[in-house]
């Protein structure tokens, strides 16, 4: 059973060594192919984000305002995960960080709330990976919606790989698949928005309502609206390949540097938080 897992999309579906796949049925729907192998000696899963559930392919094919999160989520926790490490292709409103560069966030906003983004509904009944039953109304607190100590990792990992990755960052995040007009970068950059993407978010506090550590590295791939002439797909992809690499070594040595024992507050995240 792996404790750690590894969010992302093209460019790390060959992440982990010598791989077995799995899907999983939770009560949210299937999840897409889930691979289980080794980074050295540690056995990790991945898990492409944008690939169809149930699907024996892998690839980019669901948008990321249709990406079933909650399935995704729960079913990493039913494999015995802990720990998720993630990374997201973003825009970037600070000129310091121009696409190419990389930052380990620590807070965000989000400004979407169309799609089911919780588990706790108030009618479904929840079973954590210790076996408890969690149910009616609960009140999550994100005051530190990044587990600080996979950041930590995160950082410390970029360090030892020699990448260079900024501590901090508010993540912005819309529903997608376009992408974001000057208005409203403007506004998010008046808000305090360090980077634009269309995915974190969710996951971070799904992972947080079911005490599992998450934190992501953030690859700014192109300046946000109105910082540039004309933002396109193939752009995203150039960058994004150029750099995936990095992305790789980060990861890759993230996952040796994952203490044991844990010192974060995420284990204890629904103490207090239920009516």
């Amino acid at each position: 059973m792996p404790r750690i897992a590894i969010i992302g999309g093209s460019g790390l579906y060959e992440l982990l060594q010598n791989p077995t796949h799995t899907f999983v049925d939770t009560p949210f729907g299937k999840t897409p192919r889930i691979e289980i192998g080794k980074i050295n000696d540690f056995e990790v899963a991945f898990l492409p984000r944008h690939s169809r559930p149930g699907s024996e392919t892998v690839s980019h094919a669901i948008p990321p305002h249709k990406v079933n999160y909650r399935a995704n989520i729960y079913g990493l926790m039913q494999l015995g995960v802990e720990r998720i490490l993630v990374s997201n292709a973003v825009g970037t409103l600070d000129p310091n960080l121009p696409p190419g560069n990389m930052c380990v966030v620590d807070q965000f906003l989000d400004m979407t709330k169309e799609e089911p983004y919780t588990f706790y509904d108030g009618d479904t009944t929840i079973e954590l990976k210790d076996g408890r039953k969690v149910s009616g109304t609960v009140h999550i607190d994100v005051s530190q919606p990044f587990c600080p100590e996979l950041r930590s990792v995160l950082l410390e990992s970029a360090s030892k790989t020699g990448v260079p990755v900024r501590d901090g960052g508010v993540y912005v995040r819309t529903s997608g698949p376009r992408f974001e007009t000057p208005a409203e970068i403007n506004a998010f950059r008046i808000l305090g928005a360090t980077v634009v993407g269309m995915t974190a978010a969710p996951e971070a506090v799904l992972a947080r309502e079911l005490e599992l550590c998450y934190a992501s590295i953030s690859m700014s791939t192109n300046f946000a609206a109105g910082m540039q002439q004309k933002i396109s797909h193939e752009e995203v992809g150039v960058i994004f390949g150029q750099n995936i690499e990095n992305v790789k070594k980060i990861l890759r040595e993230a996952v040796h540097l994952i203490p044991k024992e844990k010192s974060c507050p995420c284990p204890l995240a629904l103490a207090g938080a239920t009516a």
